[in-house]
């Protein structure tokens, strides 16, 4: 390895500081390498940090373990070489600064002069230059926020035609010091012109600003040691693979609460994007999708306490702090100020109010529904089963306990209610659903086969272990569709994959998710004589394969018939993931398809009597239009800082939402609404809201699932008269 001239110099504080001198060294190695990083006359004139933190024994004693953990146990074997050094340097820097507001060019290009190094830093476990950088990260921090508040008490020219870059993540880093502050009254002045379209007065707005930046200055001299070497660690775990993540004490303990729901809260995942918290996922039962208000993909950008309480701004909060204002006692209510998924960075917020509870399982647990429809001059009755989790008691199946609760077990009753209804068809709808018991993915497939292998599961020593249905026993075996889209991931795809690779129903949707591997969640603190809490590595260590060899990994299961709202679905999912491990196939496993459903005479037909009709619906026609909606937010680069502007392209967004909603209402018969807002807007990742009208919008996809269980019903019975009586009447039963 080639030794630069950078490190050279801290070099040997770094050296002193390994073998024990403690945070003061630490903070005067940073102070060299901030003055390094700067140009003559431009050092900050706080070079010696506040709050310096030092690398404890435990960061070094984790570093090795999980090193040998990734070596030995991770399902890649990734070399910890010169390119792994380049990826973890540059994702470490994106996660210090992902839109490039704080660094300046001559700190990444100084940072750059030991892009080569951090592979021996990984197999050294040394940690000083990743404390070393952060350090300067913390410094720019203090300088940037002292310029926003400094500008805030300025005036701005709101008719003044110019444009705020909305996502820098691609853009270069600025060179000089007059460039960054420059992109910083750009920030400001676009920070208080949203508040103030939103409906604050121009002195609040400022006033919510200073205690916003304040709050970001604070926010990051609180990081501590623990902080900083989570921060590190993942950029490095990261750069092998998305799922495999280290988990600090703190860290740890907000997962085994998520897990257990041994706090309440609203039932929601969340995740930290640029500054934004954001709804990756509304838990099925939990009080957020009771109340309908929230979605995957809104924006949390305030929260306040009770009915009335002051709401306090959490834009640029670390997640963990959001997440501890969000949860509370049992009953209590929390507020929440929303940006919408389909609403531009600075569009309309809305409050929505949530009584804090804890998940209600019984809210998780399959459901059944029945519906009726016209199709062809005849009346069908489908019947559609919810699966919004694959769960499963196994204390109370253990114990032997009767009442126990698990996904195939419910479902299996809920098919004989249905059957007892007289239904047509069935539909098995999965989406939204994220996962979870493999074993109930397995047993659950077997309500729709004789026997047979399920899936098969690689380790990372290559051995294939095939998991099997034990129960020759069939509860249904009438036509059956299963609904998938972008969110349906893990156990669901092993169950879609399935029924698709033994031709026994019909898979109908977007392309999956795509998450087909496997974690084991690693308590660090088990290789140690203390009681230390360490933390917990989650480490992907095997992968899922279906019957026919193909994984689910990155592709997912792609649909028999494709609706046409799955835009852009290679930035969907696990195929949106920096490192996802790619597709991938094994031997197929000894099975044979047990039906004739996978023909690609009935499969063709079928695809072309759906195009025939797609063009002609309505409603595909409102969540394509509602798709393409959400998409145009998503792809805004620039904002308007001109006050007008501004508002003027609002407004135009709000009627074209208008439009789009009364489209399909006026094709359902209802009178149109005046206006709606960014967050009445449903999009084909929530379908199923209900209006002020009842059932509207309806679950235009059910709809359409229901039609082409029809077609295929249709179909088979055209092939069963063409068996029993050699006339063809193709013809007619098209029609």
């Amino acid at each position: 390895m080639t030794k630069f001239g950078f490190i050279d110099r801290i070099a040997p504080l770094l050296t002193r500081l390994r073998r024990g001198a403690g945070a003061s060294m630490l903070a005067l190695a940073a102070t060299v390498l901030v003055l390094t990083a700067l140009p003559a006359g431009n050092a900050p004139a706080n070079t010696d940090p506040q709050g310096s933190m030092s690398i404890e024994k435990k960061h070094m004693f984790v570093a090795r373990l999980i090193r040998n953990y990734m070596e030995r146990r991770h399902y890649v074997k990734m070399p910890i070489d010169d390119d792994l050094s380049v990826r973890v340097l540059n994702r470490y820097v994106e996660t210090l600064d992902p839109e490039r507001m704080y660094f300046l060019q001559q700190d990444v290009s100084k940072f750059d002069e030991i892009r080569y190094e951090f592979d021996e830093f990984i197999e050294q476990s040394r940690l000083e230059p990743a404390f070393a950088i952060f350090l300067v990260y913390r410094t720019r921090v203090r300088n940037q926020v002292d310029t926003a508040l400094t500008l805030i008490d300025k005036p701005f020219d709101f008719t003044r035609d110019e444009y705020f870059d909305v996502d820098r993540e691609d853009e270069p880093w600025a060179k000089t010091q007059d460039e960054l502050d420059e992109l910083w009254r750009k920030r400001v002045k676009n920070d208080l012109l949203g508040l103030i379209i939103s409906g604050k007065q121009e002195d609040e707005a400022r006033e919510t600003l200073k205690k916003r930046y304040t709050q970001m200055r604070h926010r990051t001299e609180q990081l501590n040691a623990n902080d900083v070497f989570q921060f590190y660690t993942n950029a490095y775990l990261l750069s092998v693979e998305p799922h495999t993540s280290y988990l600090s004490p703190r860290a740890s303990e907000n997962f085994r609460i998520r897990m257990s729901l041994s706090l309440e809260g609203i039932g929601a995942v969340l995740q930290s994007e640029n500054e934004y918290t954001k709804v990756t996922r509304v838990v099925t039962g939990g009080p957020a999708d009771m109340s309908g208000e929230l979605r995957a993909g809104d924006r949390i950008v305030g929260v306040g306490q009770g009915d009335a309480g002051e709401i306090t701004d959490v834009i640029g909060w670390r997640l963990d702090d959001v997440v501890e204002l969000i949860r509370g006692p049992k009953g209590s209510v929390v507020q929440l100020r929303v940006l919408p998924e389909k609403a531009v960075a600075g569009g309309d917020t809305h409050v929505i109010s949530i009584m804090r509870d804890k998940i209600n399982l019984e809210e998780q647990a399959a459901k059944k529904s029945l519906f009726e429809f016209e199709h062809a001059e005849r009346t069908y009755k489908l019947g559609v089963i919810d699966v919004p989790t694959f769960y499963a008691d196994f204390e109370g199946r253990s114990h032997g306990d009767p009442e126990y609760r698990s996904t195939t077990k419910d479902v299996r009753e809920l098919i004989n209610e249905l059957k007892n209804d007289g239904i047509d068809a069935l539909i098995v709808d999965l989406r939204g659903n994220g996962g979870g018991a493999l074993s109930e993915a397995i047993s659950l497939t077997g309500l729709f086969i004789e026997s047979g292998p399920i899936v098969q599961v690689r380790d990372t020593s290559g051995r294939v272990r095939v998991n099997v249905d034990p129960d020759p026993s069939v509860s249904y075996t009438g036509p059956l569709a299963v609904m998938v889209d972008r969110n349906s991931a893990s156990a669901s795809e092993i169950f879609a994959g399935a029924i698709q690779d033994y031709q026994r129903g019909l898979v109908i949707g977007e392309p999956t998710f795509g998450k087909g591997t496997v974690q084991n969640l690693v308590p660090l603190g088990q290789h140690s004589r203390t009681d230390v809490d360490l933390g917990q590595l989650k480490l992907t260590v095997a992968q899922f394969f279906r019957v026919n060899g193909d994984s689910t990994q990155h592709r997912g299961v792609v649909p028999d018939i494709l609706f046409p709202i799955a835009m852009d679905s290679d930035q969907e999912g696990e195929r949106s993931y920096d490192n996802a491990l790619p597709w991938s196939r094994i031997p197929a496993a000894d099975y044979e398809p047990q039906y004739t459903l996978g023909d690609s005479a009935l499969l063709a037909e079928l695809a072309r009597r759906f195009d025939d009709r797609k063009d002609e619906s309505d409603g595909l026609r409102y969540l394509r239009e509602a798709e393409e909606f959400t998409a145009s937010s998503q792809q805004v680069e620039q904002l308007s800082l001109n006050l007008e502007t501004r508002k003027r392209q609002l407004e135009q967004r709000r009627e074209r939402s208008t439009a789009i909603e009364n489209e399909l209402r006026r094709s359902r018969g209802l009178p149109p609404i005046e206006k709606v807002s960014d967050n009445d807007l449903i999009t084909e990742s929530d379908p199923t809201s209900d209006g002020d009208d009842g059932e509207f919008p309806p679950d235009v996809l059910l709809e359409e699932a229901g039609h082409i269980l029809a077609d295929l019903i249709s179909l088979k019975d055209h092939a069963t008269r063409l068996a029993h009586t050699g006339t063809d009447d193709t013809v007619e039963a098209r029609n």
